[in-house]
């Protein structure tokens, strides 16, 4: 096949090409500045070369016959997509694929409303996303770019931090009716407790409430009870049907506490001591797709500490 189809094949086949789509020798001669004896010679040695007609050489006309017929296609398509590319890259566009991974609950709530901005950025890229927990280590190889909440440090990858995560109690204020006032954390004891128990790469089933009761300096309480779950905005979700208090992320809940949803019982937040960052392979952000939507997402996240 390499054989077959040579460098002087190739000048061949634009001449084909050209010839297929006039359906005249003469109007491709001009379209590409030779004779009409040059075109004419082409196709003759194009044909002998592939070992086929390519036309019928009719009075006054051409007419392909079924082998150019699909050839013409072929050929033509090549061409368009050649010609295609070499606009885009002359022009600065960006196209290809771009596979992200993300912490579902992040994803969901953090980034989802903030695709549709990207896409109108550079609509010629695609993102091939998936949601995997924090339980699931990250390998090199298995993404472009992957948004993980931890707390910064990855072996053999590269991280861009994107924004501290501050964490604090909710709760929904229908589940205060009929119960003790719930104004110290002392005052958990006679509520039901909720869980995420993949807060973050690492985490324990309880992690989150014990790292939130510690840095407040609260008492002992018994933590261990309560439903739990393995997505953050689950959590979120039982804690609005007013199942128990949980424990939320700063950065993926705004709407619940503005519409009164939940509720914040107690003033202190903390930091959780973990961050939201983008890890990448060290050079991954060589090609300027993959900047392209790297630098996007550092400025997404500079518009949500801003606001």
């Amino acid at each position: 096949m390499s054989r077959l189809l040579n460098a002087q094949t190739h000048a061949w086949l634009k001449g084909f090409a050209v010839s297929a789509r006039h359906l005249s020798f003469t109007r491709a001669a001009e379209e590409l500045h030779v004779t009409t004896g040059a075109v004419s010679q082409q196709i003759k040695q194009l044909e002998d070369r592939l070992g086929f007609k390519l036309f019928r050489r009719l009075p006054r006309r051409l007419e392909l016959t079924e082998e150019g017929k699909r050839l013409a296609a072929v050929v033509d398509d090549a061409y368009q997509a050649v010609g295609l590319e070499v606009s885009r890259l002359r022009s600065g566009v960006m196209s290809g694929v771009i596979r992200l991974r993300s912490v579902p609950s992040f994803l969901n709530k953090w980034l989802m409303p903030r695709l549709p901005r990207l896409q109108a950025r550079f609509p010629d890229i695609e993102l091939h996303i998936t949601a995997e927990d924090s339980n699931i280590s990250l390998r090199d190889g298995d993404f472009d770019l992957a948004l993980d909440l931890n707390d910064g440090h990855y072996p053999g990858l590269a991280i861009t931090p994107l924004m501290q995560e501050r964490i604090f109690p909710v709760c929904s204020p229908g589940l205060l009716k009929g119960r003790p006032p719930l104004r110290r954390p002392e005052d958990l004891a006679w509520y039901p407790l909720l869980h995420d128990i993949t807060a973050w790469r690492g985490s324990q089933e309880y992690g989150e409430w014990r790292h939130y009761l510690s840095a407040i300096g609260a008492p002992s309480i018994n933590l261990e009870r309560g439903y739990t779950f393995n997505r953050n905005h689950l959590t979120m979700e039982a804690a609005i049907a007013g199942m128990g208090v949980a424990i939320a992320r700063e950065t993926l809940i705004t709407s619940e506490l503005k519409s009164g949803a939940l509720i914040a019982p107690f003033r202190a937040r903390v930091d959780s001591g973990k961050q939201y960052g983008i890890v990448h392979a060290a050079g991954a952000t060589d090609d300027r797709r993959v900047k392209a939507v790297h630098d996007w997402l550092v400025e997404e996240a500079g518009r949500s500490t801003n606001h």
